[in-house]
C-alpha cells in the first residue's frame, strides 16, 4: 500500500526567477528541521526498511519506479523522500548538509524507525553520509550514487541551470503541455540534452493558476558552493558502505577513493556501465540487482 504525505511549497507570479515559499517557509532557522514530504511503501516484513533520497532539482517521484521494484524483491518497506526546498517539502532559506540531515533525522523518529538502510543520488547521497557520519546507530548500511565526500565543482553544470531557471517567463492562460513547451523552448539555449530539460522541468507545477518552479532556486543558489562541496569529518563510518558510480559519469573516480576509504573503510566502489550521472534513471534494472546484492537479496 502507497501512503501520501503532502507539503506543498512554491512561489506566486508569472515570471520564474525565484520562488517566494509559503506558509511562513523561509523562516526556518538552522537548527529546527522542516517537515519532509515523503511515501512509503509497505513491505512484506520487518526488516529494516530502505529510504531513499534524490539529488538536487530532484524529488521523491525520481525514485518511484525503484523504489516499488525494491519493495517487491526485497520485501522491505521502502520510503521516498523530499528533501528541503525541493518537491512538496517546505522551504528554508538554509541548505547546508548538517541542516538537511537534521530534516531527515526529524523523519526517522516521526516515521518512529530506529534505523534504516539509505540510499542517496547525489545530493541526497551526501546527506546520507552526513548523517551516517553524525548518527551512524541510525544507518543500518549505506548506498551512496554517483557523488564522494568531496569537491564536486568541476563536474557539474548546475549552476548555468540555475541560470536557465530563473530567466524563464510564461504567458498567462497556457495548459500545462503548452506551458511546458513555452518554458522548454527557453531552457533550450542553456542546456543542449532534453533529458535535462525534461527532468528540470518535473519542477514546473501550477499554483493558483499560474506556473512557479517548486524548487526553492533562491536558497539553492545561494548555497550551490556549499552543496558542491562537502563537510569535514573526523571519524569514519564503519558500517557496510556501497559507492554505486555512473560508468561515464566522472563524479566518482580514483582520485577520490583515498577520501572514500578515509571516512567509509567498510566500503566497496562499482561502477554501472554505460551509466552517466543518473544511474537508477538510465538503467534501473542494474541499479536494483546492484543493491540487492548488496544487501544479500537475489
Amino acid at each position: 500500500m502507497l501512503l501520501r504525505s503532502w507539503r506543498w511549497v512554491g512561489a506566486l507570479g508569472v515570471r520564474l526567477p525565484i520562488p517566494a515559499p509559503l506558509r511562513g517557509a523561509g523562516r526556518t532557522s538552522a537548527g529546527k528541521p522542516v517537515d519532509l514530504a515523503y511515501d512509503v511503501i509497505d513491505g512484506r516484513n520487518t526488516e529494516t526498511p530502505l529510504i531513499c533520497l534524490h539529488g538536487l532539482f530532484g524529488s521523491r517521484s525520481n525514485f518511484y519506479s525503484v523504489a516499488k521494484a525494491l519493495s517487491q524483491r526485497t520485501g522491505r518497506m521502502v520510503v521516498t523522500v523530499d528533501t528541503r526546498n525541493h518537491g512538496d517539502s517546505e522551504h528554508s532559506p538554509v541548505m547546508t548538509y548538517e541542516a538537511m540531515s537534521l530534516d531527515f533525522q526529524n523523519l526517522l523518529d516521526k516515521l518512529q524507525l530506529p534505523k534504516c538502510i539509505l540510499i542517496g543520488h547525489s545530493m541526497g547521497g551526501k546527506i546520507a553520509m552526513t548523517t551516517a557520519l553524525l548518527r551512524p546507530e541510525l544507518i543500518e548500511r549505506l548506498v551512496v550514487v554517483d557523488v564522494t565526500p568531496s569537491q564536486t565543482f568541476s563536474h557539474t553544470d548546475f549552476p548555468k541551470f540555475i541560470t536557465a531557471m530563473r530567466a524563464v517567463t510564461v504567458d498567462g492562460d497556457l495548459t500545462r503541455s503548452a506551458a511546458r513547451n513555452q518554458v522548454e523552448q527557453q531552457l533550450q539555449p542553456y542546456i543542449e540534452d532534453i533529458r535535462i530539460r525534461q527532468f528540470l522541468l518535473t519542477n514546473l507545477v501550477e499554483r493558483d493558476g499560474q506556473y512557479v518552479w517548486r524548487v526553492n532556486l533562491e536558497a539553492v543558489a545561494n548555497h550551490m558552493d556549499y552543496i558542491l562541496t562537502f563537510p569535514k569529518f573526523n571519524t569514519p563510518y564503519t558500517a557496510p558502505t556501497v559507492f554505486l558510480g555512473g560508468g561515464n559519469s566522472p563524479y566518482i573516480s580514483s582520485k577520490d577513493y583515498p577520501e572514500i576509504k578515509r571516512l567509509f573503510p567498510n566500503s566497496v566502489i562499482q561502477h554501472v556501465p554505460g551509466t552517466g550521472h543518473w544511474v537508477h534513471a538510465e538503467k534501473p534494472h542494474d541499479f536494483i540487482n546492484a543493491i540487492c546484492t548488496f544487501l544479500g537479496t537475489s
